[in-house]
């Protein structure tokens, strides 16, 4: 061990799944430089593996969208004010916030206001929107870890320590993927092309997505009666939920659905369909040809269309700078123009397309987890 400083008490709080990862990696990799480690805050199940236990369910801040966030802020309010009182009793050496800015920045700001050191792992997508955020995070903050290169660079001219970490998807998938491999472990035909549907995680998605997702899937099959397609579900209440829409489209014949792994459905397939999110970064790690098409709640897409200017959301493009895979939202998120996308790409061979996102895995294959507890470890020496 090199640190002087052999104990120390780390608060973390992540807001989704995809944070209960970034969590656990960090985790794990501050523990390899700490003889003792207390971990305390909010996590979901990977988190609590490497030992933490949640100040309360990890669910709860799980919420997405305007109208849904206004539904709940009594609860995610009361969370707040409570999780930040016993921070303050407990007094940790650094607070990690992971994600989850409208929760955490707030929680991080009234922490360093007591002196504790506080670091936010995800930037905000403050360069795409709401840009005048930049002086309550610099209030918040001490340091901002970032997982995608051109957030560094934002936050370099705004004069905010910040360190590109890389991207951990980009160190857990590797550069190949065994398509038949895949195939067999789920127990799919090594034969045939395979469209994966991933239409959302979170209840008000799949009921936006699922429905327009499964008629793509019907006009295809019309129009191509050998594919197949599959849609892996986080748990079994979405895919429960997915099996009754399915049911209503009169698409049980055609459409699988399994539970979980997400990874390896992705990887078994030809092609995906899918919402915006981490799960389109996930599909070009994969190197699988996709579109990605998305539609907000309507009072949640009236606020985000006045103040959105990136020119484009889904992180496909974003990392490329340019339009390399179809994004469609809202009204252009449409039957008709999914359908003419996805049959461009069954027309192509998709070979550039794969080499961009080859380019793009090297660029994020940084050791995520480890750059980012080098930081945190510095951090706590200053």
């Amino acid at each position: 061990m090199e640190n002087a400083q052999t104990s120390v008490k780390v608060a973390l709080v992540a807001g989704e799944h995809s944070g209960d990862i970034l969590g656990s990696g960090l985790m794990a990799a501050l523990k390899s430089r700490y003889q003792h480690v207390e971990f305390i805050g909010v996590g979901g199940p990977l988190m609590e593996r490497e030992g933490l236990s949640s100040f309360f369910p990890m669910e709860d801040l799980s919420i997405m969208g305007l109208a849904e966030v206004v539904r709940h802020l009594p609860k995610l309010l009361k969370h707040r004010r409570q999780l930040v009182e016993f921070l303050k009793q407990q007094q940790p050496d650094v607070f990690i916030g992971i994600d989850a800015p409208d929760f955490n920045l707030t929680v991080e700001k009234r922490l360093k206001a007591t002196g504790i050191k506080t670091v936010h792992y995800v930037s905000p997508s403050v360069w795409a929107w709401r840009k005048g955020r930049i002086k309550g995070i610099k209030e918040a903050v001490d340091h901002v870890l970032c997982l995608l290169p051109f957030e560094k660079q934002f936050y370099d001219q705004h004069d905010l320590p910040a360190t590109f970490v890389g991207h951990p998807l980009a160190d857990a998938i590797p550069r190949q993927s065994d398509k038949v491999a895949a195939r067999n472990d789920l127990g799919l035909a090594e034969s045939g092309t395979y469209i994966g549907l991933l239409p959302g995680s979170r209840k008000g998605e799949l009921a936006r997505m699922a429905p327009v997702f499964l008629q793509v899937c019907k006009t295809l099959k019309a129009n191509h009666p050998e594919l197949q397609f599959v849609a892996p579900m986080v748990n079994q209440a979405r895919a429960d939920e997915l099996s009754s829409l399915i049911a209503e489209s009169g698409m049980q014949a055609d459409v699988q659905i399994l539970l979980g792994r997400s990874r390896e459905v992705m990887s078994a397939c030809d092609y995906l369909l899918l919402t915006s999110g981490t799960v389109a970064l996930e599909a070009l790690l994969i190197k699988r040809p996709m579109v990605v098409a998305y539609r907000f709640a309507w009072l949640s897409y009236q606020v985000i269309k006045r103040l959105f200017h990136a020119p484009f959301f889904s992180l496909p493009n974003l990392l490329a700078g340019r339009a390399i895979v179809p994004e469609l939202a809202q009204s252009d998120a449409s039957v008709e123009r999914i359908v003419a996308n996805m049959e461009q790409l069954l027309r192509s061979d998709n070979q550039a397309l794969l080499e961009q996102f080859d380019s793009i895995h090297q660029q994020l294959d940084q050791s995520a987890s480890q750059v980012a507890a080098d930081v945190v470890t510095n951090l706590l020496k200053n």
